[in-house]
């Protein structure tokens, strides 16, 4: 049978549920249903995705069918199946948000059982023609890779500082790769003097041995460890996508959190990044050429099938002054922001010393969004919820 999710059901659905998948059922507590996957897959005690989300007539039609949007593009090998009254016109609506099934609350067990077996073949067949089953395999770790379009737009600031705020909420538990595989500054960003770099990382004893990957990591004060960038162009342009994939796995099995700092654009490196990703951070700058990259951008890593279940949409420099919102940028890349972070004075003195903001305590009005992005991974939420959304909207 299929692993199923129910979501927003009344006891007796739920009952009906589990009969027809056989007892293999996760039911969600009741309340609104999240618009963003990442919120919804965050209440799966076991982290494993399901094969099939059931969504009952307890949620909003128009909560439900954005978030079978936002699923179809971020997590397609999960099939969704509606519950609700069916019309014409809620079918149509359905269709186009990807939702696989839409069925009546009253139907009974052996119909339920059908629909989902149809709908968990559907979600397994999308997932062998997206990606072999054997590189889908759950890692312990959780993959967060930051990617761009454009460079100058902030990547390694805030890769750095994101990795230092999970280094607070999992000391000796995460760990940074410089993935700028020929001009990474990671190292000179938190102040380090490595002994190993990226390629010693990749090639020789420490590619076959995690215990011995791990005397190859650099060890910052903070308890933070990472893997620095080459130490030359020529270096670097000989670390392959399939270095990066066996680095990214193993890191991943010893370590909570890998944060990833990629170089701009979709080099054959960072494709490899997103393909090991559990999460990406898409970053770019306020401003017109940056929010037409991002959206170029997206647009081919959903036709490449290639953004995971944890999206994260951050705009960088922002300023009242610029004469874009929030809501503008919305429109053009045709997805949510999730983060905004201020133009800061802060910042270029907190490079030029090799001190990430969140590890200097300044309260500065960019390290308070930083500690907002942490919050949205660290187990430990790092500020309290509840004024984030007031503060995103306030932006627009």
């Amino acid at each position: 049978m299929s692993r199923v999710v129910l979501a927003a059901a009344d006891e007796e659905l739920a009952l009906r549920v589990k009969h027809a998948a056989e007892g293999d059922v996760t039911v969600l507590p009741p309340g609104r249903l999240p618009a963003e996957p990442t919120r919804l897959f965050e209440q799966l005690v076991d982290g494993e995705l399901p094969d099939v989300l059931v969504i009952g007539p307890m949620a909003r039609i128009v909560e439900t069918l954005a978030l079978a949007s936002r699923l179809d593009v971020q997590a397609p090998g999960i099939s969704v199946v509606m519950i609700a009254e069916p019309t014409a016109e809620l079918w149509q609506a359905a269709m186009r948000a990807g939702v696989r099934d839409l069925l009546p609350p009253g139907l009974d067990v052996p119909d339920l059982r059908t629909a989902i077996d149809r709908a968990g073949s559907a979600a397994s067949g999308r997932r062998r023609v997206l990606r072999p089953v054997a590189e889908t395999a759950r890692y312990t770790g959780r993959v967060i890779t930051i990617a761009s379009p454009k460079g100058g737009v902030g990547k390694t600031t805030v890769s750095t500082n994101l990795a230092i705020g999970l280094t607070s909420s999992a000391p000796q538990s995460t760990v940074l790769v410089d993935l700028d595989v020929q001009f990474g500054d990671v190292a000179s960003a938190l102040g380090l003097v490595p002994e190993y770099s990226l390629p010693d990382a990749v090639h020789g004893p420490a590619s076959q041995d995690t215990m011995v990957l791990k005397t190859f990591l650099t060890q910052h004060p903070s308890g933070l460890y990472a893997v620095c960038g080459a130490e030359s162009p020529a270096a670097g342009d000989g670390i392959s996508g399939d270095d990066v994939s066996r680095l990214l796995a193993s890191l991943a099995r010893e370590f909570r959190y890998v944060v990833v700092d990629t170089a701009p654009g979709l080099s054959e490196q960072t494709l490899a990044a997103l393909d090991r990703a559990t999460d990406v951070v898409m970053l770019s700058s306020m401003d017109v050429p940056g929010v037409r990259g991002l959206r170029k951008e997206l647009d081919v890593l959903r036709e490449l099938c290639m953004i995971p279940a944890g999206r994260h949409v951050v705009m960088n420099f922002a300023d009242p002054k610029g004469g874009l919102s929030v809501r503008d940028v919305e429109t053009t890349i045709g997805t949510g922001v999730d983060v905004v972070l201020p133009r800061s004075k802060a910042v270029p003195a907190s490079t030029n010393q090799g001190v990430p903001l969140l590890q200097s305590g300044r309260k500065d009005p960019m390290a308070k969004e930083l500690r907002r992005l942490v919050s949205r991974f660290a187990a430990t939420p790092l500020m309290k919820p509840g004024r984030y959304r007031a503060k995103h909207r306030a932006a627009s």
